[in-house]
């Protein structure tokens, strides 16, 4: 009991860091301003003038659609589909085999990630009156890509040696392996994408990536007004459910040590 009653206080303590990380975005989101890449550009040549060449920032929003590098497009690994960005998973389905105090064995089903990988190449992003900005996701998963892989494939386990046209199951494959699941990511060319970040200078044309200092950086397919909608729903659960466990993990424990 008191165990149970230690887990939920521990999970109302992270849940009350996502609610507040939840309502920091939000509030980002809420004071940011969406700015076309022609009126950055305006205010960066101010910047140049002041002498500040270089170390022009300003955090905003961005609008647009999804636009290859100049190197040209990526391509992903599984689905060798041609995209800007691309991540894949792939993950272990295997039995674990442990033995009770009688010897007896009991088999539990796990999972782990054997391999993964999120492209870092950059891309750009072009505006609504057609500009280009870059865009440096920085290993920053996107919000809500497109899925073009999801699939399981299970372990083929070797045969065993063929006697006299039989085959024989091969006894030395002790393999706890079940099988492999296969998933993968891509942003495509002409992905309409709403982009939260700071906007910089550094190597010379504008880009927008993650903050220098505080700060959110978001890049999603969904729209500006869809992830608010997200973001209320998600800290009003949180709100309620937060005080909930931390009363019923602290009672489950006040129980336990009274039992």
């Amino acid at each position: 009991m008191v165990i149970f009653g230690v887990l939920l206080v521990v999970a109302a303590g992270v849940g009350f860091y996502f609610m507040r990380r939840t309502r920091d975005q939000l509030h980002a989101m809420i004071g940011a301003e969406t700015l076309p890449v022609d009126e950055l550009e305006r205010l960066r040549r101010i910047s140049d003038e002041l002498g500040a060449r270089g170390g022009f920032r300003k955090q905003c929003e961005v609008i647009g659609e999804a636009y290859p590098r100049p190197e040209g497009l990526l391509v992903s690994e599984f689905s060798k589909t041609e995209c800007v960005w691309h991540r894949h998973v792939v993950k272990r389905r295997f039995e674990e085999r442990r033995y009770d105090s009688n010897g007896r064995p009991n088999r539990t089903r796990k999972t782990e990630t054997v391999a993964e990988h999120t492209s870092w190449a950059g891309y750009a992003l072009r505006d609504d009156r057609g500009v280009l900005i870059g865009v440096d996701p920085n290993g920053t998963a996107p919000d809500k890509p497109e899925q073009v892989v999801s699939r399981f494939e299970p372990y083929q386990r070797q045969q065993g040696p063929t006697v006299f046209g039989f085959q024989l199951p091969n006894i030395f494959d002790d393999s706890s392996t079940i099988g492999y699941e296969y998933e993968e990511w891509v942003i495509r060319p002409g992905q309409r994408l709403y982009v939260l970040g700071e906007v910089h200078d550094r190597i010379g044309p504008l880009v927008i990536g993650k903050p220098e200092q505080d700060g959110h950086f978001v890049i999603s397919t969904r729209t500006e007004d869809q992830l608010r909608k997200s973001a209320r729903t998600q800290h009003r659960l949180l709100a309620v459910g937060i005080p909930l466990a931390a009363l019923a993990g602290i009672a489950l424990i006040v129980l336990g040590a009274i039992g």
